[in-house]
């Protein structure tokens, strides 16, 4: 019997809940809860870790799941090592649906940096507006550099003083348009965008309006993730349970 855990929490694990809704297939949709509102999806839903790989094996044992498809952010990659070690441990397979990364094109002025470490070092030296999308967990290292005003774009408003000592925030929540953040950078001034290469198109606008704009953009690479088969489609997510994802509709 199919029993599926939907690991979500972007745009590709809301599409895969809809598919797995439609067809009918019993899944559970997991939200790791960094989020105050999460979007609410067509699946039994549960919110909050695991406690680690060994609580995941132990969840997919009393939970009878047959099947775990990891469908977290690129960057979430220390769930993306649990999930292995848990399915390993639980002879439970395991499928990624995963967002292929984006890459430049004509026009675009990128300057593609390791990690976040890296992001703030290739900062410019003479203080600047800064987009900083990257979310809000590490923001800290960002406050070596307090000469640059940042404008920030949160899901959630701040709950505690941000650790920059010059930050506008945008409380907003995607998928983004170009005309919208066109507006955006327009309006503060930006002079240089930092993100993510989280890939995907909800997110996208903002290195299309950079581009409009001719603006630098520093892209921060997707951490190594563990060896695991790896699916970009519905589709293909569904023919590797044995389920047309037409299947009920």
């Amino acid at each position: 019997m199919t029993r599926v855990l939907l690991l979500g929490g972007t745009t590709e694990a809301s599409q895969m809940a809809r598919t797995l809704e439609s067809a009918g297939v019993d899944a559970t949709f997991s939200y790791a809860g960094r989020t105050a509102a999460p979007l609410a999806q067509p699946l039994p839903t549960r919110i909050g870790g695991f406690g680690g790989a060994d609580g995941l094996a132990e969840y997919l044992r009393e939970q009878g799941i047959s099947h775990v498809i990891d469908a977290t952010h690129p960057f979430a990659v220390q769930m993306s090592r649990n999930a292995v070690e848990a399915c390993t441990a639980a002879h439970v397979p395991l499928l990624a649906f995963e967002r292929a990364p984006w890459t430049s094109g004509e026009g675009d002025d990128w300057r593609m940096v390791a990690d976040v470490p890296g992001a703030a070092e290739a900062l410019p030296e003479t203080p600047s507006r800064i987009f900083l999308a990257i979310g809000r967990q590490f923001l800290d290292v960002f406050a070596a550099r307090p000469e640059h005003d940042y404008l920030l774009r949160l899901v959630d408003p701040p709950e505690v003083a941000l650790p920059l000592p010059c930050a506008t925030v945008i409380v907003a929540r995607g998928p983004f348009t170009v005309e919208g953040d066109l507006a955006v950078m327009k309006a503060h001034g930006v002079t240089h965008v930092v993100t993510k290469n989280a890939g995907g198109v909800g997110a996208r606008a903002k290195l299309d309006a950079a581009r409009a704009l001719g603006l630098p953009v520093i892209v921060i690479d997707r951490p190594e993730a563990p060896p695991r088969p790896v699916v970009r489609t519905t589709e293909d997510a569904m023919a590797w349970l044995g389920h047309s994802a037409c299947l009920g509709v």
